[in-house]
């Protein structure tokens, strides 16, 4: 597990290419060192009815949430918000200098003793990408 949800006004999908965004997430979490590689899931749910700030159509936002499974230390999580967070920040650049888009993110432990997992992914995994 973490899974990284990107929850985005319609309209930014004209500004921005999701799937890239996507998968640009799904890397700089990788690179983190903190979330296996086997566990991320990325995901973008685009929010179809929104009214942003003074109700200008022309607003948008992107809110990143990453849920965790409880465990890592806070210097830990805190490393990896920054990391994923400047990632976003970076590939979003060009949008966020000509558009008026909110950008936020949030980083939540899960307990573990209140949310059973199963899986095969790991199974199904190069060997050499089992990290």
């Amino acid at each position: 597990m973490p899974h990284v949800i990107v929850d985005y006004s319609a309209n930014v999908e004209d500004w921005v290419d999701m799937p890239a965004f996507c998968n640009a997430l799904r890397l700089a979490a990788i690179e983190t060192g903190a979330l296996p590689m086997a566990g991320v899931r990325v995901r973008a749910v685009r929010a179809t009815h929104v009214s942003i700030a003074d109700g200008d159509p022309q607003h948008g936002y992107i809110d990143i949430s990453l849920r965790l499974r409880g465990g890592r230390d806070f210097d830990t999580r805190r490393a990896a918000t920054t990391h994923i967070f400047e990632a976003a920040r970076s590939f979003l650049q060009p949008v966020l200098a000509t558009r008026s888009l909110a950008l936020s993110f949030e980083m939540r432990n899960i307990d573990p003793e209140l949310s059973p997992k199963t899986g095969t992914i790991r199974d199904h995994l190069k060997k050499a990408d089992q990290s």
